[in-house]
């Protein structure tokens, strides 16, 4: 009867644990969600001047621009990335098998 009880808080123990470190992960994912979203609206402002420059003609300032469009999807990327890896985390500390 002891360890049926003791077993119970273990596991009841785990659970808390888990629940604290899913709400973690998620406050981290929308974080993540939120910084690529604002990279890639960056990317998209870069892209359309760089396009108006190539249409004036002015290359360098196109090119300028299509350059720091590219800094910025690359930024979001890494946002992107982090938030792979922890999801990646999270499905391994709860030994996920499919």
């Amino acid at each position: 009867m002891k360890k049926e009880k003791e077993n119970k808080s273990k596991k009841t123990k785990k659970k808390i644990i888990a629940l604290e470190s899913s709400r973690k992960a998620n406050k981290i994912t929308i974080e993540n969600h939120k910084n690529a979203a604002v990279h890639h609206e960056e990317a998209a402002k870069c892209h359309l001047e760089a396009a108006k420059h190539y249409e004036e003609g002015n290359h360098e300032k196109a090119a300028y621009y299509s350059v720091l469009a590219h800094g910025h999807h690359t930024i979001a990327g890494e946002f992107l990335n982090d938030d792979a890896k922890h999801h990646a985390q999270s499905l391994k500390q709860i030994n996920y098998h499919k």
